[in-house]
């Protein structure tokens, strides 16, 4: 996606749209995220995204007796092409929706069996999508993806994960230098900051990997303290936690991440089973 795109996504502020965001990957086969605003071109790699929603621009004047322009001069299309809806409900049945056809995918994308089938090919190219010859199975996909979907976007919102002790709180210590873990292959803890120590991490939280790194490990680096080598500017996150007017921020924002991490292994491990024969 490039940003001349951007307007066609997102053309005003008030615009709703969902962006699938792919990226071939060197180290997993295929990055895969889901986003509710612009992306930036490197949000998940070299990104390039396909909307649920495309706006054109329409002056008042040429717009027809029953078009809706409810988004200042915008006429919002469908991202899922008539060919591909017309052939989903050919062969499922006309309650087909382009939203349904569009978790299809995005649930579809992050199966197990159809990555690994094809990890050679998404290493280098875009993803092609296979349509599932049962019904029930589609459904499954296209359930599964809109609950990965929810998820992923509403990210921040998602509750710790009950399984997981947190120890230090009363410190009040919520400024983070340089999260770690205690020593080499050693994840199921995690060394916050002095004062605040995360425990009893399940393994399964590292299998939900994102451009080649699970999205635990991401937040770990990202959410750190660094110096520019060249000009010697301090990027500090804990200014932005500070910004918002909650301390904590970012150990909430780890919490919720390992959540979402053990949510999403659980639903991609109830997807149905591909037999590429039959497909």
């Amino acid at each position: 996606m490039g940003n001349r795109k951007s307007p066609k996504f997102f053309p005003s502020k008030d615009s709703k749209n969902l962006l699938i965001c792919v990226s071939p990957s060197q180290n997993d086969g295929l990055s895969v995220l889901i986003t509710d605003t612009i992306a930036n071109l490197h949000y998940n790699g070299d990104t390039q995204a396909f909307p649920l929603y495309y706006y054109e621009y329409r002056p008042e004047n040429e717009l027809e007796l029953f078009e809706s322009n409810s988004n200042d001069n915008y006429l919002r299309n469908e991202g899922i092409s008539n060919y591909i809806l017309n052939f989903a409900r050919k062969k499922y049945g006309n309650s087909i929706s382009t939203d349904s056809v569009f978790y299809y995918v995005y649930g579809m994308l992050h199966n197990h069996d159809y990555r690994d089938k094809f990890s050679s090919d998404l290493k280098k190219s875009l993803p092609r999508i296979p349509l599932v010859d049962d019904v029930k199975d589609f459904w499954s996909f296209s359930k599964a993806g809109r609950a990965l979907a929810d998820l992923h976007i509403n990210y921040e919102k998602v509750p710790a994960y009950k399984g997981v002790k947190v120890e230090g709180l009363r410190s009040g210590d919520y400024a983070v230098e340089k999260m770690r873990f205690p020593q080499k292959g050693q994840k199921d803890t995690i060394l916050y900051n002095n004062s605040i120590t995360i425990r009893d991490i399940p393994a399964r939280a590292y299998e939900y990997v994102v451009n080649g790194k699970s999205a635990i490990e991401w937040v770990m680096e990202r959410y750190q303290v660094t110096v520019h080598k060249d000009s010697g500017i301090v990027n500090d996150p804990n200014d932005w936690a500070k910004e918002s007017g909650n301390p904590r921020y970012i150990l909430d924002l780890l919490l919720s991440v390992i959540n979402v991490s053990m949510q999403t292994v659980e639903i991609v491990e109830g997807l149905p089973r591909l037999k590429f024969g039959d497909l």
